[in-house]
C-alpha cells in the first residue's frame, strides 16, 4: 500500500482513514419538482452527478498543539479560492481536479497516550459555476 495524499500532501496519514465514493450515475428529476406543479407526471435526466469523495478517519497526534497542526493543514486546503488538485487513495487510485470542500469533526477529542479526533473530509470535482 502507498500513502494517500491530496496535492502531494499527506493530510490523513496520522491515523486510519478510508475513502468513500458518493452517488454516481445519472441525475433524474421529477417533472413535478422542476416545474413546481405537483400534478405534472414523469421524470427527466438532468446530467451526471458530480464526482464527490469522502475521506473518513482519525487525526492522531502526540499533543493538543500537534493535533491543531494536522487540523490546520486540512483547513488550509479548504479555504475559498484554493486550487484543485489530485486526490490519491492508499491503493493509488486518483481523482483529478478535486477541491477540498469541507472538514467536519465527528466527535470530541480523545485524550490518552495520543490525542485524536474523528473527521470527515469532502472532496468534489465540480463541473461548473452558477
Amino acid at each position: 500500500m502507498m500513502a494517500s495524499s491530496f496535492k502531494g500532501l499527506n493530510l490523513f496519514g496520522s491515523g486510519g482513514h478510508r475513502f468513500v465514493n458518493r452517488r454516481r450515475g445519472r441525475r433524474v428529476v421529477s417533472n413535478a419538482s422542476a416545474q413546481g406543479d405537483p400534478v405534472v407526471p414523469g421524470t427527466f435526466e438532468s446530467g451526471d452527478w458530480e464526482v464527490w469523495v469522502e475521506v473518513r478517519g482519525r487525526l492522531v497526534a502526540g499533543s493538543d498543539s500537534s493535533l491543531w497542526v494536522l487540523r490546520d493543514a486540512i483547513l488550509a486546503q479548504a479555504a475559498f479560492g484554493v486550487s484543485e488538485g489530485t486526490l490519491i487513495d492508499e491503493h493509488g487510485h486518483q481523482w483529478v481536479d478535486m477541491k477540498l470542500l469541507s472538514y467536519e469533526e465527528t466527535g470530541p477529542t480523545q485524550r490518552g497516550r495520543d490525542v485524536s479526533v474523528g473527521y470527515v473530509v469532502v472532496f468534489g470535482q465540480l463541473s461548473g459555476v452558477l
